[in-house]
């Protein structure tokens, strides 16, 4: 199987083979973008200051170290942030920012998915504890945007080169692998708990 890799910016048509479950590698540009980003865009319907059309961001919130020269960082660490956290903005989110791929930790709810199907758009998982491996992923931090959000929730430009490995979650037909999973998982407590229950019924 060949390696799938997305490279900014992306497409609705680069979007339209990919399922919930494949994993992808991202190269181009990747901004973290956190709840008070969102809260700007969706809530205050502020403009982002970056063009993030066709691009990609990352529920993080880095740490980054300033290097010598004006406007020179970069990421020591960049783990991602529960995506469940943005769900209330990521539906209108993504219609208002044009973003095709969106990268957390843990699944999204309904407004992602329908946003996802309707404009065209997939949510993915980092693993988890990787954040160190994170950072040497980032080439080159190209800017900073709405730093008075403080060093989290600053909307950082990193580019990237074969970001990940990336889990699917939710892809651009709106089916998600978390609830899938929940579902499989549930009849497979209920088959376990039935039988459980059979062996220890004699107990009081």
């Amino acid at each position: 199987m060949s390696k799938k890799i997305l490279t900014t910016p992306v497409s609705a048509k680069d979007l339209e083979d990919i399922k919930i479950g494949d994993i992808i590698y991202l190269s181009g540009n990747i901004v973290t973008c956190r709840d008070v980003a969102h809260r700007r865009v969706v809530e205050e319907g502020r403009d982002l200051p970056l063009d993030i059309n066709g691009g990609a961001i990352f529920h993080a919130g880095p740490i980054i170290r300033k290097l010598e020269g004006d406007e020179q960082y970069e990421i020591v660490s960049v783990g991602p942030t529960t995506s469940m956290r943005m769900e209330k903005f990521e539906k209108e989110f993504i219609e208002k920012t044009g973003v095709r791929v969106i990268v957390g930790k843990g699944g999204m709810g309904d407004g992602t998915m329908d946003g996802c199907a309707k404009f065209g758009a997939i949510h993915c998982v980092f693993p988890a504890g990787c954040a160190v491996i994170a950072a040497t992923q980032v080439e080159e931090i190209e800017s900073a945007n709405w730093k008075d959000l403080g060093m989290p929730e600053t909307l950082w430009n990193c580019r990237v080169k074969e970001f990940g490995p990336l889990i699917v979650s939710i892809d651009a037909h709106g089916n998600n692998l978390f609830e899938q999973n929940k579902i499989k998982f549930n009849e497979k407590k209920d088959a376990a708990v039935e039988k459980i229950i059979k062996e220890v019924g004699f107990i009081k």
